[in-house]
């Protein structure tokens, strides 16, 4: 029996992943999280009362103000005998399947796959195999064949601010540059990564090398 373990920040959401994972054959959901935080806690836990832990952990990507689930599979990948880490999302711009990928991710599927991929995936997951959903193969794929994306120095600088945690004001600011400049770079940093927020663009960069961790 693969033991599995839970991870999103939505209730219902995580009551409907269990009623389906208890449901596909050879699998049991044994534990729920709320976010990446919570999901070491249950590790953690589990290592020290000597119990089994999970064979596979279903992780979502974005979980509100909690760790996000690329942090997560980060730490997680990092520990003694890990569990491995399939990720179940909705999400799947080029930035969140590297990060995702780079930070050890075995899978990647998303919310939309039937019961019999996700049960497929588990499985294949639990065995140590890389497992990609078709849609986010492709874009891996293409994204090999592309390159890597070029950033100006400016743009390069900008984002690097983004990942210290600077907003637009204190950006224009630090570089004596308008608002309106650091918006159009953003803009320009955005299409190029192929990313819709700043914490994609951070993710996508530090995947990529473009910058490096604060």
């Amino acid at each position: 029996m693969i033991r599995v373990l839970l991870v999103d920040d939505h209730p219902v959401v995580r009551r409907g992943l269990r009623a389906m994972v208890d449901e596909l054959p050879g699998v049991e959901a044994v534990g729920e999280a709320a976010d990446g935080a919570a999901a070491l806690r249950f590790l953690a836990e589990a290592r020290e009362n000597g119990e089994p832990g999970p064979d596979v952990v279903l992780m979502d990507l974005q979980m509100g103000d909690g760790m996000h689930g690329v942090e997560a599979t980060r730490r997680i990948t990092a520990l003694p005998e890990p569990p491995a880490v399939l990720i179940l999302t909705t999400y799947s711009t080029d930035a969140d399947i590297l990060a995702a990928v780079e930070a050890g991710a075995t899978g990647y599927l998303l919310k939309d796959a039937p019961p019999e991929d996700v049960a497929a995936a588990v499985h294949a997951t639990a065995r140590g195999e890389t497992v990609l959903a078709p849609p986010v193969a492709a874009r891996l794929l293409g994204r090999v064949r592309a390159g890597r994306p070029t950033l100006s120095p400016r743009e390069i600088e900008i984002l690097r601010l983004l990942a210290e945690g600077l907003a637009n004001k204190q950006i224009s600011r630090r570089l004596f540059i308008s608002e309106a400049t650091v918006k159009t770079h953003l803009v320009h940093i955005y299409d190029k990564l192929d990313v819709d927020s700043r914490t994609a663009a951070i993710a996508a960069g530090l995947s990529m090398g473009l910058i490096r961790p604060t």
